[in-house]
């Protein structure tokens, strides 16, 4: 295996020259062979370089606890999908056939997926004129024929004050057969916005990369520039980082649990949570002066440090948040009405999630034990775990209750962590970034695994930066989710999931 995938850590640093280079054949071959090991793909991208585009696949063992890396380079504008006998890469193959103008020979329904040009300028993977713009959503959709059969066209412009995106269903009266879901309308270009960096502005960049999440994205940043500075935050910051990506779980947690409570006209549940998510929020903004966490983390460890009166007062705020959300959520739990609109309704397999490759509750709602802070633990996780909650049935309820049970252990996590937070400096300042290396920072944002991997030139500046946000891997979830359901019961599912658009979108 040494010869084709380099074994790396979560959060370290190797130098490029150390990855191998395989010829397209034993690349391919390796995808399989791992993926039909139990592997999964965090993240499979393309770098150009001139005429050339190198290919980096990053797969990853839960079992070990270990990543593997390892590249390619395509000469041509045509290289072979796995998309078929690996479904999990049907979307990185058409991101990168998107980015740097390769054709997936093979790809079984292939098309763009933020309707952007090559950032190189290369020719187009589906022969689109140069001189004409590209419309966002504007392509060939699945189609299915036959009496009775109409299809409905849901957004990009929603009832509800929500991020855009497009929802083709193709309907037999109430029954979905199939939903297409397209994306883009919020594609920034944060990636390249990032080349060149660290810039004074991209910390708050990786901020706003899924503004629920600035957090999770936010560690996974610092994680990469202090593995490429060889930088060991204090053992307060680890502490904090910590603290502060639980409450963004839990207030994120929150606010969906009482959005499927209102999803299903049980408007207790619906309204408390509404409330008690704003409780959450208020004290991440307790700790850094923001609702979001953004200005908390830096590189090297924390902007803020929490003294004995902050810790208490932090304390007593998550033990009435707990009592209160119990009630809550015990509301929802023992009401029959609501129980029989959420067990059985978007069901999604265990099989189809591991072929699909999902991540975070989504995938813990199926079975699937998929946790960055247990199977690749990074920060305070090496030294307080947080057990894994999972549900077996893959349906809204599921799901819903992976929520609840995460809420609670977040919960603990955070009374335990503030009881023994260490003393001494929140923060130390990162020596230079060292170059022609390569470093992946895995976290476990509250939708799931967030992956950044960062490629720094000779002078230690990012010469390519990759994102996978959880939304990337989830969304094909929902679809499938949506199989054989009533068309009605969109909005439960939708929100059962909860996906970010613009952290897809990038």
């Amino acid at each position: 295996m040494n010869d084709t995938l380099r074994l790396i850590y979560n959060g370290r640093a190797i130098a490029c020259a150390d990855i191998p280079c395989c010829d397209q054949d034993r690349f391919l071959q390796t995808i399989l062979a791992m993926t039909g090991r139990g592997w999964r793909v965090s993240s499979y991208c393309g770098f150009p370089a001139g005429e050339t585009t190198t290919l980096y696949c990053l797969l990853a063992s839960p079992a070990d606890g270990v990543l593997g890396i390892m590249q390619t380079v395509c000469s041509g504008t045509e290289f072979p999908s796995l998309a078929v006998q690996c479904p999990q890469l049907q979307l990185f193959e058409r991101e990168i056939a998107e980015q740097c103008g390769i054709r997936f020979i093979g790809h079984p329904w292939f098309k763009p997926v933020r309707f952007v040009r090559s950032a190189v300028g290369r020719q187009d993977a589906w022969g689109r004129p140069d001189d004409q713009p590209i419309q966002v959503g504007v392509m060939d959709y699945y189609r299915v024929e036959g009496e009775e059969i109409h299809e409905v066209a849901v957004g990009p412009v929603h009832a509800g004050v929500i991020e855009p995106g497009h929802f083709r269903f193709q309907c037999h009266g109430e029954q979905v057969f199939h939903l297409e879901i397209s994306l883009g309308y919020q594609h920034r270009g944060i990636e390249q916005l990032l080349m060149g960096g660290p810039h004074p502005q991209t910390l708050r960049q990786m901020e706003a990369i899924a503004g629920d999440t600035s957090i999770g994205h936010g560690q996974a940043y610092c994680m990469v520039v202090e593995s490429l500075s060889k930088t060991r935050p204090p053992a307060a910051a680890e502490a904090l980082r910590g603290v502060a990506l639980e409450l963004e779980r839990l207030a994120n947690h929150t606010g969906d649990l009482g959005a499927i409570a209102g999803d299903v006209g049980y408007l207790p549940t619906a309204s408390f949570c509404g409330r008690i998510r704003g409780d959450f929020l208020n004290m991440s903004a307790f700790i850094c002066g923001s609702r979001f966490g953004r200005g908390l983390l830096k590189p090297g460890g924390t902007v803020f440090g929490l003294d004995q009166a902050q810790r208490e007062e932090l304390q007593n705020r998550l033990a009435t948040g707990r009592a209160e959300l119990t009630s809550a959520i015990e509301l929802l739990w023992n009401t029959p009405s609501v129980m029989s609109r959420l067990e059985g309704t978007g069901a999604v397999s265990a099989e189809s999630a591991l072929e699909m490759g999902l991540v975070g509750p989504a995938a813990r709602a199926c079975s699937l034990k998929r946790d960055v802070r247990s199977d690749y633990p990074f920060g305070i996780y090496r030294m307080a775990q947080v057990p894994i909650a999972t549900a077996h049935h893959g349906d809204v309820c599921s799901r819903s209750m992976v929520r609840w049970e995460e809420c609670q252990k977040s919960l603990d996590f955070c009374v335990e962590q503030l009881r023994q937070l260490p003393s001494g400096s929140h923060a130390v300042e990162p020596k230079p970034l060292l170059g022609d290396h390569l470093t992946v920072a895995l976290t476990e944002g509250w939708r799931g695994e967030i992956c950044h991997l960062a490629i720094t030139g000779p002078d230690g500046r990012f010469k390519q930066y990759k994102i996978c946000d959880p939304s990337f891997h989830n969304w094909q979830g929902l679809a499938m989710a949506l199989r054989n359901e009533q068309i009605s019961d969109f909005p439960l599912c939708n929100k059962s999931f909860n996906l970010s658009y613009c952290g897809f979108d990038l």
